[in-house]
């Protein structure tokens, strides 16, 4: 039973573990791409190459170690994502950049594969076992050099080609859309101008908490008082069955009267009856002896 029990509690944490990692893999999007580099961003090598990036939309970092980029929809395994790296885990809500230059010898951001500026490149992101697609994405050939194919707010949105103005850069390795101010604040501030929504909203949240905590402390004292209630019975109803038993063994002693009877007849004999004074004293000896010995002698004398 406790070997079941073992076996069913190792099973579900297994799934449990394994929907978990397949929630935070498929929670990865091709974020950006370059195709074409001419003059902008830089690998380690000083190197300009065309590029990747990766965003983890969850809230919860995810190791993109074991998964497969690839060009070709054809062989999904094509760059298998180096295993060991913590570079590797991208944080939550952060970026990650594979250099498409076709050089993996340079390290794990490097892939096995380049664009071909002049036809549409296909990207594809999946999972592990090389079957299951994360993201995928279909570049168009017409993107200009030094611009960008993005997503127009980072892991959502539709599909842009940034670089074209000022107020639309490539951003690789970082958000697509900086946000320099805090459109909730501006709304607030334009619609309550003076604080009165603000104050009226924080004494409402502080009530509530109020008569949260009264409600739990109130609904925690009635259990309480509830079990010591029950174990107060149950200390009740044990004492209760034990006088009972106590007063089952005094109206059905254990000793019959007939014994008791018997006693009584034994010492009223042994105190009122006289007796004589012997000198002489009895010894019988156990015969060790396995034959009959009624024949021997030495077992027939007796000690004054």
């Amino acid at each position: 039973m406790n070997s079941k029990k073992t076996g069913l509690f190792i099973f579900f944490c297994f799934i449990g573990w394994f929907t978990l990692y397949a929630q935070n893999v498929k929670s990865l999007r091709i974020n950006e791409v370059m195709i074409l580099n001419e003059d902008n961003f830089e690998d380690d090598y000083g190197k300009k190459s065309a590029w990747i990036e990766i965003f983890n939309t969850s809230y919860g970092s995810v190791d993109l170690g074991g998964c497969f980029l690839t060009n070709d929809k054809n062989n999904p395994t094509k760059y298998p994502v180096p295993k060991g790296d913590v570079l590797t885990i991208i944080p939550p809500r952060q970026h990650l950049l594979f250099w498409v230059d076709g050089f993996p010898s340079k390290g794990t951001f490097h892939v096995n594969f380049i664009f071909d500026p002049k036809q549409d490149n296909y990207i594809g992101l999946f999972d592990a076992n090389g079957k299951t697609l994360i993201d995928e994405v279909i570049v168009p050939a017409s993107l200009p050099a030094d611009h960008s194919y993005a997503l127009e707010i980072d892991g959502k949105g539709k599909w842009i080609v940034k670089g074209e103005t000022t107020n639309s850069y490539v951003t690789p390795n970082t958000n697509n859309v900086t946000l320099d101010k805090n459109e909730k604040i501006v709304k607030f501030k334009k619609h309550d101008k003076y604080g009165v929504g603000m104050a009226i909203t924080a004494m409402l949240v502080v009530f509530f908490s109020l008569i949260l905590l009264y409600l739990s402390f109130r609904t925690t004292g009635r259990i309480a008082i509830n079990i010591s209630k029950r174990n107060a019975m149950k200390r009740n109803i044990q004492k209760e069955q034990e006088l009972e038993q106590k007063l089952k063994l005094k109206k059905h002693p254990t000793t019959t009267g007939e014994e008791i009877a018997a006693v009584i007849m034994a010492l009223h004999e042994l105190l009122e009856e006289p007796h004589d004074y012997e000198d002489m004293v009895l010894t019988i000896n156990q015969v060790k002896k396995k034959y009959s010995p009624w024949s021997s002698k030495i077992y027939n004398m007796r000690h004054l």
